[in-house]
């Protein structure tokens, strides 16, 4: 107990450690609009990853509808702050809520036809019902349809995505390594053998289906209010399938991998961006040249954690005496 303590205090020091070097860099002018602008942009796409591993690498079921997810929450959220009527340091924090909670809503109800499926089923499933969403919205007068949504006030700074994509991810590694986070584990290792453990299969199941679509939701009110516009070709398929590649190149069942991943595919587009008629190729080389000689993922199954490293490097040096005095 006290060496997890010991572990949870240093990461928060760690994370909070992060955040104050960023936001003096921001706050000096050093950082300017544009990198602060990617900085939000990796914290959504981390948002975006973490939960879909949640259900493709810890859960095993492969998902290629988090995008309609995340629209969902980016439109809830916009028309709660649009429509509120409420001072925005009010209405932005209530719109997040709505957003991740009208996404859970409608991850609970695709989730009940869904999830009775496996596999490639289930991918074409999801893949369906994305498309279903985005069609909704396309169709709807309040949504804006094919013009999109627009004068949502940028709200989402770096200190509000920050904190959140730290939250999530604490959210889901503290799940991952809890008995829900077991009982789930165990469902993508054998779901037969778990049902014959007394593992309610079907529970565990919507609950890292719903999770990970009020996460999406979450992603997509922080991107509404950071870009200012919405449309619904941004939440196509091709969105969905960029943040199954971020889960999938960073490790399936990797939380610090997905971090990872998000951050490089973020990132890479914008530093191909000079060589705009060779980018898509050069990102699509990179990818295949990853999953030919890396089929894990960057970082398989491996979780960072700075304290871990700490106790590793410390009974390297000093021996047995460190670990006998920790015990």
């Amino acid at each position: 107990m006290k060496k997890k303590l010991i572990s949870y205090a240093v990461n928060l020091l760690l994370t909070a450690g992060i955040y104050t070097v960023f936001a003096l860099l921001i706050q000096g002018g050093v950082i300017n609009r544009y990198y602060e602008g990617l900085l939000i942009n990796i914290g959504i796409n981390i948002i975006l990853a973490v939960s879909l591993n949640l259900v493709t690498g810890f859960l095993g079921q492969l998902v290629l509808g988090h995008a309609g997810f995340m629209s969902v929450g980016a439109y809830a959220a916009a028309l709660v702050t649009l429509n509120s009527g409420l001072p925005e340091a009010a209405a932005f924090p209530l719109a997040l809520l709505a957003g991740m909670l009208a996404a859970a809503i409608v991850g609970f109800l695709i989730g009940i036809p869904a999830l009775r499926m496996k596999g490639d089923y289930l991918a074409i499933i999801t893949l369906g019902f994305g498309e279903i969403i985005r069609v909704i919205v396309l169709a709807l007068d309040f949504t804006g349809g094919a013009r999109g949504l627009r004068g949502i006030p940028s709200l989402a700074d770096f200190t509000w995505v920050y904190v959140l994509m730290a939250v999530t991810v604490y959210v889901i590694f503290t799940l991952i390594r809890s008995r829900q986070g077991r009982a789930i584990i165990s469902i993508r290792e054998d779901e037969i053998a778990a049902e014959a453990a007394g593992i309610h299969t079907t529970y565990y199941k919507m609950l890292a289906f719903v999770l990970a679509a009020a996460l999406a939701g979450l992603a997509g009110g922080l991107y509404a209010h950071h870009i200012g516009i919405l449309t619904p070709a941004k939440f196509d398929f091709n969105y969905s399938v960029e943040i199954l590649i971020m889960v999938v190149l960073g490790g399936m069942g990797s939380i610090t991998g997905s971090v990872v991943a998000a951050i490089i595919l973020t990132i890479l587009p914008e530093a191909l961006r000079s060589f705009a008629d060779y980018r898509m190729v050069l990102y699509s080389v990179v990818l295949i040249i990853m999953m030919l000689f890396k089929p894990s993922g960057l970082l398989g199954e491996f979780e960072f954690s700075l304290a871990s490293i700490g106790r590793k490097l410390r009974a390297r040096f000093f021996g047995g005496a460190v670990s006998r005095k920790e015990d």
